[in-house]
């Protein structure tokens, strides 16, 4: 069984950082694509990032690209978002997920990804 606990939400004046941490359960995490998304109040959730099992390929929403990163260290069973730059319209609950598509898969596109886990997401508010 799979489960992912994030942490390091908060808030934060716009033009401020965040760094959120999602750590993972289990022995297979360094086989698996990670991904966060988020889910604003009346949206529809949306992707932020996904990084492939090796950390060697990396996706962006459009939104966040040149302020995000995202990262990985699979020694310590744990997936990260650093959030730089951020504006009122990041605020949302962000959560973590892992994909179930294959081991050591890397597609082209993050829309290739299934996502099966999923943490319970952790709130980000970005003040004006």
């Amino acid at each position: 069984q799979v489960q992912l606990v994030e942490s390091g939400g908060g808030l934060v004046q716009a033009g401020g950082s965040l760094r959120l941490s999602c750590a993972a359960s289990g022995r297979t995490f360094s086989a698996y694509a990670m991904g966060w998304f988020r889910q604003a109040p009346g949206k529809e959730r949306e992707f932020v990032a996904a990084i492939d099992w090796s950390g060697g390929r990396l996706y962006y929403a459009d939104s966040v690209k040149d302020r995000f990163t995202i990262s990985r260290d699979n020694a310590k069973n744990t997936v990260y978002l650093q959030m730089n730059k951020l504006r009122p319209e990041d605020t949302a609950v962000y959560s973590c997920a892992r994909d179930s598509r294959a081991q050591y898969y890397t597609p082209r596109d993050y829309q290739a990804f299934s996502w099966a886990y999923w943490g319970q997401g952790t709130q980000v508010t970005v003040s004006s």
